[in-house]
């Protein structure tokens, strides 16, 4: 059992900031009350955990390569058990968010580390076996979380969600540091650090143009000029890798269609199928009453199908064209957003269970592909790269979809409360209601059919969303001629245009250790 220990230690670590992807869900009702928070600080709870792991994976990579890949991890876990305390202890709205972001350093420094940590400590069968306890580790983090959340506010408080990282933090970093072999790369590269700023401030500045424009209005000075910012620093971060000798991103890879392909998958399925959760959850709390708990159990058939469906048919759909699983996934998952904007006001929770089980068949059918696609989408030197934009894409889609879809459910809100029937004061009530507090004075059935109508236009958008991945990757990711069958076939199969040898997770995990993994 000893050997195992060290998978053990990376499992705790990603298990924790995965879980904290989702944990936060259900209990966002009880966050906005207990902090008095809007509904634009809310989503910032999500956003900004998003957000900084999307803009800080490639970069902590880096870091890794050249100061030591345990240090960074253990580093990262330290960061994340301390910002986990004090978002536990966070006195008001603002300091949640920046404890949610500080939190977030931690988890991306864990997140860019884990697999080459085991690529390092395993070998042979060895290093198969630690690879599909993580992925399944993956999975189940997404499963739990919901539920966990629910589970832990509604008997402990919803400050508990984030205290509990604090016990295992402590185990994995004992673990880690007896355990993970140190590595570095002596001849790693300098970090790029301005492309890394460029594209954090662009990221930040178009979620929160999206954030705000909806409340302040789109040509307000402040919505506009966050609008430039996002615009000028994308400009700057493409001129910084085009430029750079060492990019944190290559730009040359997205001549590669397949490659795009893959990234566009990423950062559409991920905002097509789990973006509109948290307020699927606000629905189910504010509206009919449910507990926490009883929130995270309505949601638990997506995350259940989706693992299960990964963990059994994983390994056939990787022998199929990559532009199967991956555009038939989202057209599945667009299925099940079409299946679940079907409420009205006399809809109960049951009503979002089938919907909610297609979701999962789809997300079950891409996730164990993606990450395979997009390395055999490019040269095996730039595996590592291929790996880190991917996740950043996914992050990113997660952001950007919970502000996207925040807005169509705000406007949502607001045009149904306008009426007729009408209450004295439409915004102030969307605004309450979207935080998940009844406004006063507003009968409930007009209540629960303006949720259920502003729920209904925001899975449209996710179910759109997902049926034009679909479309994007069928065209993207089409078999090019000469292509043979399997993952490759999809994403750079020898004879296309972008022909590569398809390399999964546990053959190639970073540009620096592809030739020896």
């Amino acid at each position: 059992m000893r050997k195992w220990w060290p998978l053990v230690a990376v499992s705790l670590g990603v298990f924790m900031l995965l879980t904290d992807v989702s944990i936060v869900i259900v209990a966002l009702p009880d966050i906005g009350t207990g902090l008095g928070m809007d509904f634009a600080g809310l989503q910032w709870v999500l956003d900004g955990y998003a957000l900084a792991l999307a803009a800080l994976l490639l970069g902590l990579g880096a870091l890794a390569d050249r100061h030591g890949r345990r240090r960074v991890y253990t580093v990262g876990l330290a960061v994340f058990a301390l910002a986990s305390l004090a978002c536990g202890l966070a006195p008001n709205g603002p300091v949640l968010v920046a404890a949610r972001v500080v939190q977030a350093v931690g988890g991306a420094a864990m997140f860019a580390t884990a697999m080459a940590l085991l690529n390092l400590a395993y070998q042979g069968r060895d290093r198969a076996v630690a690879f599909g306890v993580w992925g399944a580790v993956s999975g189940a983090a997404a499963a739990t979380g919901p539920v966990a959340g629910g589970l832990l506010t509604e008997y402990l408080g919803w400050r508990s969600i984030f205290l509990v990282n604090l016990p295992l933090s402590v185990a994995a970093v004992a673990l880690a540091l007896r355990t993970l072999p140190e590595s570095r790369n002596p001849a790693a590269r300098r970090t790029d650090l301005p492309g890394a700023a460029a594209f954090t401030v662009a990221a930040g500045a178009l979620v929160l143009v999206l954030v705000r424009g909806g409340a302040e209005g789109w040509t307000s000075v402040p919505v506009l000029a966050l609008a430039a910012l996002a615009a000028t620093a994308l400009a700057a971060f493409l001129l910084i890798e085009a430029r750079s000798p060492h990019p944190l991103l290559d730009l040359a890879l997205f001549r590669r269609p397949s490659f795009t392909g893959v990234l566009l998958c990423g950062l559409l399925y991920s905002a097509a199928a789990f973006s509109y959760l948290p307020y699927t959850s606000l629905w189910l709390q504010a509206v009919l009453g449910r507990s926490p708990l009883a929130a995270g159990l309505t949601l638990l058939p997506m995350s259940a199908v989706a693992f299960v469906v990964s963990a059994a048919a994983g390994r056939r759909l990787a022998t199929l064209p990559a532009a199967l699983p991956l555009g038939g996934g989202l057209a599945v998952i667009g299925a099940g957003g079409l299946l679940q904007c079907t409420l009205d006001g006399s809809s109960g929770w049951a009503a979002l269970l089938p919907g909610l089980a297609l979701t999962g068949l789809g997300a079950g059918a891409v996730s164990p592909v993606l990450a395979a696609s997009a390395m055999a989408a490019v040269p095996p030197e730039r595996g590592g790269m291929a790996g880190g934009a991917l996740n950043t894409f996914r992050q990113l889609g997660q952001a950007l979809g919970i502000a996207v879809f925040g807005l169509v459910l705000h406007h949502g809100l607001r045009s149904a409360l306008t009426g007729p029937p009408a209450v004295p004061d439409p915004a102030a009530a969307a605004r309450a209601l979207s935080t998940g507090r009844i406004p006063d004075g507003a009968p409930e059935p007009l209540v629960r059919t303006a949720f259920a109508t502003a729920l209904d236009h925001t899975m449209l958008v996710a179910a759109l969303t997902a049926l034009a991945g679909a479309a994007l990757v069928a065209v993207l990711l089409r078999p090019r001629p000469g292509a043979g069958a399997g993952a490759g076939a999809g994403a750079g199969a020898p004879g296309s245009t972008d022909a590569q040898p398809p390399a999964g997770p546990v053959g190639v995990l970073d540009e620096h250790q592809g030739t020896r993994a």
